[in-house]
């Protein structure tokens, strides 16, 4: 029976057979029992290879991080993740460059500023188990959004990529449909990971991409 560690791109957990290109965490999410019982600890919301040199990290201990899964950078930018800089090292200073050209920083933005933004930008509310209508988006022109961003029309998560809507499922990206050339969306991927994606921060896809047309 799957663990419920598969994370969708609004950030809630489910139990699944796919578990995705990426693993990644928000800290310890079970008790002393092992069982489940928050969806984050803290503000440290990270994505990570799913290997790396010969370090193992059990799925359910009490007391450390609690690995989750995503199907690849869409996903766990949309759920408020950011690039680990220990395991995806090139891809964590991508992203920190990226951000920093955006918001016209004079310095590296450092890995704290940017968990306090994202952590600014995810959750209405910030305690428990929170699902889908606990998490925050905001309104864009689909013009305006670059590819890899996650958009919601009727509750559905659809990925932007060229002039094509992705629709979000966990064994990959499906059902694609014509990108609107001029209407306001819901944007589900915080505005800071837009930044990010619009200055040059290119997001892992899943194979799925090349068999969707």
């Amino acid at each position: 029976m799957p663990r419920r560690n598969r994370v969708d791109p609004f950030g809630d957990l489910h139990a699944v057979p796919w578990r995705g290109m990426f693993t990644g965490n928000r800290g310890c999410l079970v008790d002393d029992e092992r069982d489940l019982v928050r969806h984050h600890r803290g503000n440290l919301w990270i994505t990570c290879v799913t290997s790396y040199r010969d370090w193992r990290s059990p799925l359910d201990e009490p007391g450390h991080w609690t690995p989750l899964f995503f199907l690849d950078d869409a996903v766990a930018l949309a759920a408020g993740h950011r690039p680990c800089g220990l395991c995806r090292r090139d891809d964590y200073h991508s992203y920190q460059a990226a951000l920093t050209v955006g918001l016209r920083a004079d310095r590296p933005i450092p890995a704290a500023e940017q968990n306090r933004l994202l952590a600014s930008e995810r959750l209405i509310r910030g305690r428990g188990l929170e699902r889908a209508g606990d998490r925050k988006t905001w309104s864009e022109g689909i013009s305006k959004l670059p590819d890899g961003t996650v958009i919601v029309e009727d509750d559905v998560p659809l990925m932007i990529l060229g002039d094509r809507l992705l629709e979000f499922a966990f064994t990959g990206w499906k059902s694609p449909r014509v990108r609107p050339v001029r209407s306001s969306v819901e944007v589900l991927t915080p505005p800071t990971s837009v930044v990010a994606l619009r200055h040059g921060f290119h997001p892992r896809l899943h194979d799925s991409i090349r068999h969707v047309s």
